[in-house]
């Protein structure tokens, strides 16, 4: 992830505080999606827009960053409360969003999403990384798709669909022009070597790491 505006969206689910997170969001515009909003002060930012419904801010919340813009929305809505945030990062621009917050946590239901939403910006050229600060997702577009892993990392592809041709370079288990069917287990559990280099001809999928986890040294 190396080009464009970047936004950081602060959603409400766990998240470590690794130096890893804070290399990765150095630098980018923030924007808080309710909850989120308590990972601000843990990570020394000021967003910039605080948005949602609110249900899951406090009131002593609420005061501590009372100065900050919001954009209120009803708890009868169409869309969570990370994708009104996404849809707002869209508008001022973005072409790299970070979801921090967006896997693991109670709510399987919106880490699936997370994932699926990932996916579909990256068909519209928008970069996206979700992360837990242990747990990384990164949605891969057409072509070849590089993600800077440590050596001895842990990473799976999980494919939303059928991927005709895929290969998997700089990882312990290489893969070249694998056709990929969908719901196979094939690319689960796999090693980094270093960066890894996932190419795909067609299809949706994400790559899953899990950057601190070196079981597989």
């Amino acid at each position: 992830m190396d080009k464009g505006t970047t936004f950081l969206i602060l959603l409400g689910g766990n998240l470590e505080k690794t130096a890893r997170l804070r290399e990765q969001i150095a630098g980018a515009r923030v924007i808080a999606a309710d909850g989120g909003m308590f990972h601000a002060q843990d990570l020394k930012l000021k967003p910039e827009m605080w948005v949602g419904d609110f249900d899951s801010s406090p009131p002593e919340l609420q005061e501590r960053w009372s100065r900050t813009p919001r954009k209120p929305f009803p708890a009868a809505k169409n869309l969570t409360d990370g994708e009104i945030a996404v849809e707002e990062a869209l508008a001022l621009g973005a072409e790299r969003i970070i979801l921090a917050g967006a896997l693991g946590g109670e709510r399987s239901d919106h880490a699936f999403f997370h994932m699926a939403l990932a996916c579909s910006l990256k068909a519209r050229d928008i970069d996206v990384l979700l992360t837990s600060g242990l747990e990384e997702g990164w949605a891969l577009g057409k072509g070849p798709n590089t993600i800077g892993l440590p050596a001895a990392s842990m990473f799976s592809i999980l494919n939303f669909s059928e991927v005709p041709a895929l290969s998997i370079e700089g990882a312990r288990y290489g893969l070249k022009d694998h056709h990929l069917a969908f719901g196979s287990s094939r690319t689960i559990s796999n090693v980094a070597e270093g960066p890894v280099t996932v190419t795909l001809d067609a299809g949706t999928a994400l790559l899953l790491a899990r950057p601190f986890d070196l079981s597989g040294e």
